[in-house]
């Protein structure tokens, strides 16, 4: 796994052989990246990042110059694989914390992020709450974009904030903007 662009551009991180994570594609990333950049400044931005796994997308924000990413990520070794990682790479930006994404977003409750996403476990049994997570707890900044990768066979069309739908392979990208 690398990262893309920014301060850290071509820097690798090698995940132990045993971890459970599924980290986003590259070539997803890329393509998310992309179309953040042209709804949301990534540039001192605040950003959460929920089911954080390798901490790929976390590492990504920080480089671009991401003001403040919060990465929260239930699973201790993980979670502690992202905050060594963050510490050796010297992304300052980065605040991990070890928590359920769920419970998380209810602590967080009335914080704004500039943009939020979330990589949940394709397997989760919940995983069609997410945006309730967000923004039933007032999570997301006016202006701001959420961003759920899933997989095909979930459609978030329906949510009232839901705007857009990404395909990359198999990776699915929904993307939420709250407009009041």
């Amino acid at each position: 796994m690398r990262i893309i662009s920014g301060s850290h551009k071509g820097r690798s991180v090698f995940p132990d052989k045993n971890f459970s994570a599924r980290p986003t594609t590259d070539f997803a990333k890329e393509s998310l990246f992309n179309v953040l950049n042209n709804y949301v400044s990534i540039e001192d931005a605040i950003v959460l990042d929920l089911f954080a796994g390798t901490g790929s997308i976390s590492y990504e924000f920080s480089s671009r110059g991401a003001g403040e990413v919060i990465t929260v990520e239930q699973n201790y070794k993980h979670y502690i694989f992202i905050k060594k990682t963050a510490e050796q790479l010297g992304l300052k930006a980065i605040k991990v914390y070890k928590n359920d994404a769920f419970a998380a977003c209810k602590k967080l409750k009335g914080r704004k992020f500039n943009i939020i996403f979330a990589d949940p476990p394709y397997t989760l049994s919940n995983i069609s709450d997410i945006p309730a997570a967000i923004f039933d707890n007032h999570l997301l900044a006016l202006d701001g974009i959420a961003v759920i990768e899933h997989p095909r066979t979930l459609d978030f069309r329906s949510h009232p904030f839901f705007f857009e739908q990404r395909q990359y392979g198999s990776v699915n990208f929904s993307l939420f903007h709250c407009c009041s």
